[in-house]
């Protein structure tokens, strides 16, 4: 018997005899818990939670809020639609909710200034383009969608202020956001107490069973928690996923530090960003943005652990990713391009055609080409050694560019960028 079956038999449902967990059922929680910190009792009482529902014929509610507050995509925002797939696989019913009220408000949590409001049609927008893209991981067919506008914008203010009653302002300013605004002696505005408030009536709107979130969403998640029972609703569970870090391997993944791998992202560029990941990273990659069992990362972590060649593991994380949100012919040929450009140093088989009618330097056709964004970066790229024409390095800025004659030319900046030169019309 495993430490965590002995454990089990201590198990309780309420109201009856101790309840003794079954092996199928704890193998379910550890799968669902893997890569996450769960409050509490981890899989053990995510285990009960599952038992005890079945018991009674019904799924978890397994909630997740989404405040619609930029409109792209990227594999860290995905690691939790990840995993509440990997709830819908065990048959347990996802609501998304959308914070059609609360993005009008703000999210304090991680930042050091008021973030600013949205209005009603901003969100909408960004609401449809998220949904649109969470429909690239998850069983749209099998989610819950609602909105907490629904219930939050007809609250009177008899209804708000007995929602308000059930925490107190020293347990808001507890709130690590808060804190540090307060420490800094900078602003914290009166309505942004309200927001993990609200969150956590969510939880009662839906009767969630568990709330899933970034690790930075800790406080407004046992929030919700602690709320439930003044609702006479059992409390949820939590399941903080981490924060993952973008391709420097520093900073977390964001657009704005443009260390991000896009969900929409062309797969060859999708690949390119994959084998820049630092090695020290490479599981904690396969564990939270792919679809791979638990076995199988344990397989390619044991083969690492070995002895064996990072770069393959990035290869299978790469193809890994492009299958999912592209195709597998995509996954093959982003893996043949990247070798032909990287191993055998042959350009890729297709390639964008830029037009050049005219004799012109070379500076310019990378600007012209779209492959630089200013004269200033292409000559910089010219002289430091990072362009080739032909398989050939030059590093005069001026070296002129002539197909007068129809002939075509490869440009190519860096490893991955390429462009077809031509003469003749595209």
């Amino acid at each position: 018997m495993t430490s965590e079956a002995k454990v089990a038999r201590e198990m309780t449902t309420p109201g009856s005899e101790p309840a003794r967990l079954s092996e199928e059922v704890l193998a379910e929680a550890r799968e669902l818990c893997r890569g996450a910190e769960v409050l509490p009792d981890g899989p053990i009482g995510l285990a009960g939670k599952i038992q005890e529902k079945r018991a009674e014929g019904k799924p978890l509610r397994v909630k997740f809020g989404i405040d619609p507050t930029s409109a792209d995509l990227h594999i860290g925002h995905a690691v939790v639609f990840r995993k509440l797939r990997r709830f819908q696989e065990f048959g347990h019913q996802v609501v998304l909710i959308i914070g059609g009220f609360t993005a009008q408000l703000g999210d304090p949590s991680g930042r050091n200034s008021l973030r600013p409001q949205l209005s009603a049609e901003q969100v909408q927008e960004n609401a449809e383009t998220y949904l649109n893209q969470a429909g690239l991981v998850l069983d749209m067919a099998k989610t819950e969608i609602t909105n907490n506008t629904d219930w939050l914008a007809n609250m009177d203010l008899s209804k708000m202020l007995q929602l308000a009653s059930k925490v107190t302002v020293n347990r808001l300013l507890a709130k690590d956001a808060f804190g540090d605004r307060l420490d800094k002696q900078l602003p914290v505005f009166f309505h942004e107490l309200f927001y993990p408030l609200l969150q956590a009536y969510d939880s009662v709107a839906i009767n969630a069973d568990i709330e899933l979130g970034g690790t930075d969403q800790r406080f407004n998640i046992l929030q919700g928690r602690e709320l439930q029972p003044y609702y006479n609703l059992e409390p949820q569970m939590a399941m903080l996923l981490p924060l993952l870090e973008g391709t420097d391997g520093e900073k977390k993944m964001s657009k704005s530090y443009n260390n991000y791998i896009g969900l929409k992202d062309a797969p060859d560029d999708m690949f390119g960003k994959v084998m820049r990941i630092p090695d020290h990273l490479l599981i904690k990659y396969f564990e939270l943005t792919t679809s791979l069992t638990g076995k199988e990362i344990d397989e390619i972590k044991t083969a690492l652990d070995k002895g064996g060649n990072p770069k393959a593991a990035k290869q299978k994380l790469g193809q890994q990713l492009i299958r999912q949100y592209h195709n597998e012919e995509a996954a093959v040929k982003a893996l043949s391009d990247w070798d032909k450009v990287h191993s055998q140093k042959l350009a890729p088989d297709e390639m964008p055609l830029h037009k050049v009618p005219e004799a012109s330097a070379l500076f310019r056709v990378l600007v012209e080409s779209g492959l630089v964004g200013s004269s200033g970066e292409a000559k910089r790229l010219i002289i430091e050694g990072g362009v080739r024409l032909e398989g050939e390095q030059i590093k005069d800025p001026m070296t002129q560019v002539d197909l007068s004659d129809g002939g075509q030319k490869v440009l190519q900046v860096g490893r991955r960028k390429f462009v077809k030169l031509t003469g003749e019309t595209c």
